[in-house]
């Protein structure tokens, strides 16, 4: 009779050959294995569920190439917000300065000085066109030039196609590109454009959105008013 050994350490070595038998028997017992609760405890093992995920390499990669693109995704959005408060806290800034000007010369300067140094623009220009007087420090424009620099139904024109001599004059050399936005001043509407200018070809595009220098425009629009042009 084989004597029953309980200690592992000093249970007897198993042959390959008798491994190999034990192991080619052992599916036909796979049932009554995972029934065997203490039989598992024993050897350190556990039943898979249906319910279990197998994380395998492969899904381990999956999830973590998910989670790098989630992380970019987000710091995207961040740092989009970011800008975009940046954006509206140095506009809140420039028209505080605008609204502070003495003339219609020094709201020209004021907005030429506040672009340059909270948005490293080239320039920044009022023009109206010449059915009267032109404040001094303004550009002018031939009458009709509004609708033929940004389009007779158009409220603004960005991109490369709003860059124009007229606009800029020697400035002009330096810009890449631009955006113009209509304005309409004192009571008989005369129109006008407020203009940026940017050294980068995609500092203004035609499909950016116009809100905060459309914005601008107003302020300029409404600041204007206050003095009649002599």
């Amino acid at each position: 009779m084989a004597t029953e050994i309980s200690d592992s350490e000093n249970a007897a070595p198993v042959s390959a050959e008798d491994w190999a038998d034990v192991r080619a028997r052992l599916p036909q017992f796979a049932d009554k294995l995972k029934a065997d609760r203490p039989l598992l405890d024993s050897l350190g093992l556990k039943p898979a569920s249906r319910n279990l995920i197998d994380f395998g390499p492969a899904a381990l990669a999956r999830l973590e190439a998910k989670a790098l693109k989630d992380i970019d995704v987000r710091r995207q959005m961040e740092a989009t917000a970011r800008a975009n408060f940046d954006a509206q806290n140095q506009t809140h800034g420039m028209v505080l300065s605008l609204m502070e000007a003495r003339n219609h010369s020094d709201l020209a300067r004021r907005l030429n000085e506040e672009v340059k140094h909270r948005f490293g623009l080239i320039a920044a220009t009022i023009a109206l066109e010449d059915t009267g007087p032109v404040p001094l420090g303004w550009k002018t424009l031939d009458y009709g030039g509004v609708d033929y620099i940004i389009g007779e139904e158009a409220l603004s024109l960005l991109g490369p196609d709003a860059v124009a001599r007229v606009l800029f004059d020697e400035d002009v050399k330096r810009i890449k590109s631009a955006a113009a936005l209509r304005i309409s001043l004192w009571r008989e509407g005369r129109p006008g454009l407020v203009s940026f200018g940017s050294a980068d070809f995609d500092g203004f595009t035609p499909d950016m959105g116009a809100e905060l220098v459309a914005f601008v425009a107003r302020v300029v629009e409404r600041v204007a008013d206050r003095w009649p042009v002599l």
